[in-house]
């Protein structure tokens, strides 16, 4: 079945599960955002775009629905059922349902979720949608390859390595990223990731 008939950018769509809740991001949420902003600065460290305050998150956010608006992302802020608290945001983007595939990314969580499984809730959760309900054939992962976190954790949930783009794209201080850049095959997903993903929520 083609996903352009299993997906609309205009329905609210929320996924969870007993560890996290996805909902769609909105412009309120920066009041819910905003501490990692001056709490939390160097989450920021390999984000294309500079943030420093509120200022700069209300234009993320802005940015994030501007692109759902434009059918081409579908962001959601990220909740821990564990803390009762919001500590991050992530979205599907470059959505090609014509093609059947999207990009997963623009992901960040607080410090205070990492290394406790939490990622990987999150990823099921969303890779499920993407595969299961969108119907997509490809989700691709891209990153900063100075980011080794970043990059251990996609590898962690079943991403194979594709290579790197040198110089790809300018950062905030006017450097230039080589981004790596990693994918999910609906094929792959089926046979075994799903299956590996849901044992490491376990």
């Amino acid at each position: 079945m083609s996903a352009l008939k299993n997906f609309n950018f205009t329905q609210e769509y929320t996924l969870e599960n007993d560890r996290v809740l996805l909902r769609p991001l909105a412009l309120a949420d920066v009041s819910l955002l905003e501490k990692y902003v001056t709490e939390e600065p160097d989450l920021w460290s390999y984000s294309l775009v500079a943030i420093k305050d509120s200022a700069d998150l209300e234009n993320y956010i802005k940015d994030a629905i501007k692109a759902r608006i434009e059918k081409t992302a579908y962001p959601f802020i990220v909740f821990d059922k564990l803390t009762k608290t919001f500590v991050g945001s992530t979205r599907f983007y470059d959505v090609q349902l014509t093609f059947a595939t999207t990009q997963l990314g623009y992901t960040w969580y607080s410090k205070k979720v990492w290394g406790t499984g939490f990622n990987q809730h999150c990823k099921f959760l969303l890779l499920q949608f993407a595969f299961d309900q969108m119907k997509l054939d490809r989700v691709e992962f891209r990153a900063d390859n100075n980011n080794k976190r970043s990059i251990a954790a996609m590898q962690k949930i079943g991403c194979t390595i594709e290579g790197v783009l040198r110089n790809h794209l300018p950062m905030p201080n006017g450097s230039r990223r080589d981004s790596i850049v990693l994918s999910i095959l609906k094929e792959e997903w089926n046979a075994t990731l799903k299956t590996n993903l849901e044992v490491q929520l376990k």
